[in-house]
């Protein structure tokens, strides 16, 4: 018997995770009449995470469809923002942690690993604690154990981070958490921390917070233009959403 034979088109910012001669428009592909849309998706390249809508002759399937011969599938990308059903936290890998800092910046929750723990740990963490993975790893963004995760398609750091305040909407409450740890901040007074602080520092600053889970106390100092900036461009963009 024939396998059957379906054709092809993937929407342009998914045109990255495919072979070139499928960029363009329609291609076929002949598949072995078993294997689900989502794996045949998978298989030429697109993690499932980038995938929105997938459309067979013009209406929505489920990523289990098997396609039939002369269907035409259509591979959109995520609708944006993409709406989580619960609390939006996320999970960085090694390699993000210049995302992770300004995240935790804005007040929203990011954990990180590193040193690098490995992929089946990451999205094994993932799963236990309902967190959206991020990465440029191709490759992690594919293993099953995933409960969410999102491709960072910038290698810059202020593109990464108007991409994932795009995509997600989270809601923003900047000065809140720790850049360090994630931990949450709270005021305190200068004497709590005062054996953190150099004598200058001491003289200087009247206003102080700490993290509640490491202890690092934080003040207004000398790269506070620079942060406030990154917070301001946000929220401007973004909104302040708590």
């Amino acid at each position: 018997m024939d396998r059957p034979q379906i054709s092809l088109d993937f929407a342009p910012e998914l045109h990255l995770f495919v072979a070139g001669r499928r960029r363009e428009g329609r291609s076929e592909l002949r598949t072995d009449g078993t294997s689900t849309l989502g794996h045949i998706v998978e298989s030429l390249g697109v993690p499932l995470t980038e995938v929105g809508t997938l459309l067979v002759d013009g209406r929505p399937v489920p990523d289990s469809h098997v396609p039939s011969d002369a269907e035409h599938v259509s591979v959109q990308g995520v609708a944006r923002p993409q709406r989580s059903a619960a609390p939006l936290r996320f999970l960085l890998d090694v390699h993000l942690g210049t995302l992770t800092r300004r995240l935790r910046l804005l007040g929203i929750d990011a954990a990180y690993e590193n040193p690098d723990i490995g992929d089946a740990a990451l999205a094994a963490r993932s799963a236990a604690e309902e967190r959206v993975l991020l990465s440029r790893d191709r490759g992690l963004l594919h293993r099953r154990e995933l409960w969410a995760g999102a491709y960072i398609y910038s290698h810059r750091p202020a593109e990464q981070l108007r991409d994932v305040l795009s995509r997600f909407a989270p809601p923003l409450a900047p000065w809140s958490r720790c850049t360090t740890c994630n931990g949450t901040l709270r005021t305190v007074t200068k004497t709590s921390v005062r054996e953190q602080l150099r004598d200058g520092t001491e003289r200087s600053y009247d206003a102080f917070a700490q993290c509640a889970d490491c202890g690092q106390a934080y003040w207004r100092g000398a790269h506070h233009a620079r942060l406030d900036a990154i917070v301001t461009d946000a929220v401007r963009e973004f909104g302040a959403r708590q």
